[in-house]
């Protein structure tokens, strides 16, 4: 353990996905597949000794100044582990080539869940290595969000962190006139090193997060078999709903022979996803004692509930007024509106999480709606986001509800000019300093979004589909481009198993290259990336 403590984090992840194989290679050989599985323990054997060896070479440069390659080391996990985790891919589908299947893992890393692969034409031991990396894209976030991010004050930490280095808080006196006793250890050279150094900092936080993001999991995993799901289908579920990667090893809706049951569980295990809350580390995001309290959470139910009441309210009243059949047509009618209000809830929520799982009654919600084009809606939910510091993608909800709070105090000043506002420190510093850099946020991605559209439309791909790629891109939301209809392209091709018709793989090779740029960027968000220009980050 102390000799993985003095290697940089980019070569322990390196390790992690080499280690990642071999239960694939497993899977496979159990399937007589022993082709692939041949492929993935052959490949896991060959990265962990590579791995080792890069290792060795690197271990006495640990001491450096990591803390400064924080950025820099998240970069390369967005795109080299993805080169590591695209080496079995390719060798098991070799027409397929190294490019795409490099996107394909970059989406999956980046819990994007988009694919260049149709699901019938891909073996199972495949889709269960789509889903672990999305599962471990899933798992870095979460890590490396209160790790990493948190230090640098980007991420989303930056909107409730301490302006100017100064303290807001008043410190209260000791309970008894002794002075407390300072701790030798935090004065030990050993313990600041620790501190500072951001393989420890990664290494508490896994420690902490793991158990609950693999029990939650497995637990998952479990409910979905005894509701009647197949296990690799329960499987990838449970690890596509926790990372919110949306990997599936089929096509159509989230389940497939769980019914309503099976989608209830999905719905409440994608909570998780609207708060740091629910998970450890991150005590800084929270600006209230109760998880009833919570912004994130009061904004995301309002959301989801004004989406869904959007979609089949006013369908639902006239059905009721134009009723043929008496009671009878108009108990049907409210069993057809509960149905497609549950379309709208959990399509709604699985979208608000850039998780992109359709429900059965999707279909019915949108014929409910009356809409030309319901499938907007989802997208503007898309491009709000989850939680900060979650695995969720888009803007996130606590800048949201920042710029909504700002708001709210602006209008109040103008009816009331002289009017003192409270709400304590939290929500001072949201409606100040927080609302300013949400603000900025939120210009920066409406500018990446702009700036990917206009790279994409000068490669020949409609307007109309070179929005909904970006939007899908940028906010980590992959499915999205299967709830809008869009032109498909066919100046492209990932293979035999490739599916041109879905969006993706007919694109050209450009288009998916800026598309795999923005899948980064939105995954390490846009402030982090412009820090690396910053020439404050690189003076010594």
């Amino acid at each position: 353990m102390r000799f993985l403590l003095r290697l940089p984090l980019l070569v322990v992840l390196f390790g992690v996905a080499a280690l990642a194989m071999a239960p694939v290679g497993f899977y496979a050989h159990a399937l007589d597949q022993h082709h692939l599985g041949a492929i993935f323990l052959g490949c896991s054997g060959l990265f962990l000794i590579l791995t080792a060896i890069l290792g060795l070479a690197t271990a006495d440069r640990a001491e450096q100044s990591r803390p400064r390659s924080v950025l820099l080391t998240m970069l390369g996990a967005m795109t080299l582990v993805p080169a590591v985790m695209a080496v079995p891919f390719v060798l098991a589908l070799p027409d397929t080539g190294i490019f795409n299947a490099w996107w394909e893992m970059i989406s999956c890393l980046t819990t994007t869940g988009a694919t260049l692969y149709s699901a019938e034409l891909l073996p199972a031991p495949l889709h269960l290595w789509r889903a672990t990396a999305g599962w471990l894209g899933g798992l870095f976030i979460l890590v490396a969000a209160v790790s990493l991010l948190a230090p640098l004050r980007v991420g989303g930490f930056e909107i409730l962190a301490t302006p100017y280095g100064r303290n807001e808080n008043f410190e209260r006196l000791p309970p008894s006139a002794r002075a407390a006793a300072v701790p030798t250890h935090l004065s030990a050279p050993a313990f600041q090193t620790e501190m500072l150094d951001p393989m420890h900092r990664t290494l508490r936080a896994f420690r902490q997060v793991f158990p609950v993001f693999a029990g939650l999991t497995l637990a998952m995993w479990v409910i979905l078999l005894l509701l009647g799901e197949d296990g690799l289908v329960a499987l990838t579920r449970a690890m596509g709903t926790l990372s919110t990667s949306g990997v599936s090893p089929v096509n159509g809706s989230a389940v497939q022979n769980s019914g309503a049951p099976g989608e209830i569980v999905i719905f409440l295990f994608l909570i998780p996803a609207l708060s740091r809350r629910f998970w450890p580390g991150g005590a800084a995001l929270r600006t209230s004692d109760s998880w009833r309290s919570d912004p994130e959470l009061t904004i995301a139910a309002g959301m989801v509930l004004l989406v869904s009441a959007m979609l089949f309210l006013r369908h639902f009243l006239g059905a009721i007024g134009v009723s043929p059949d008496g009671a009878r047509g108009l108990v049907g009618t409210l069993d057809s509106a509960v149905s497609a209000a549950w379309g709208g809830l959990f399509n709604g929520l699985s979208y608000l999480t850039t998780t992109g799982w359709n429900s059965t009654e999707w279909q019915g919600a949108r014929n409910w709606s009356g809409l030309s084009s319901p499938g907007l809606m989802l997208a503007g939910l898309a491009i709000m986001g989850g939680g900060v510091a979650t695995t969720a993608g888009g803007v996130k909800l606590l800048r949201v509800y920042a710029l909504a709070r700002h708001s709210q105090r602006e209008l109040e000043k103008i009816v009331h000019p002289n009017s003192v506002a409270g709400g304590g420190i939290m929500a001072r510093r949201l409606r100040h300093e927080g609302a300013y850099l949400a603000f900025i946020f939120f210009m920066l991605f409406a500018s990446s979004i702009a700036v990917v559209v206009m790279l994409i439309s000068l490669q020949g791909i409609e307007f109309d589909s070179a929005t909904i790629l970006s939007i899908s891109a940028l906010t980590n939301t992959g499915p999205l481009a299967g709830a809008i209809p869009m032109v498909p392209t066919f100046q492209g091709s990932a293979g035999m198993a490739g599916a041109p018709w879905a969006g993706w793989a007919g694109l050209p090779w450009l288009t998916k290259a800026i598309l795999a740029g923005a899948m980064i960027l939105g995954r390490l968000e846009t402030l982090a990336l412009l820090a690396l220009v910053s020439p404050d980050y690189w003076r010594r």
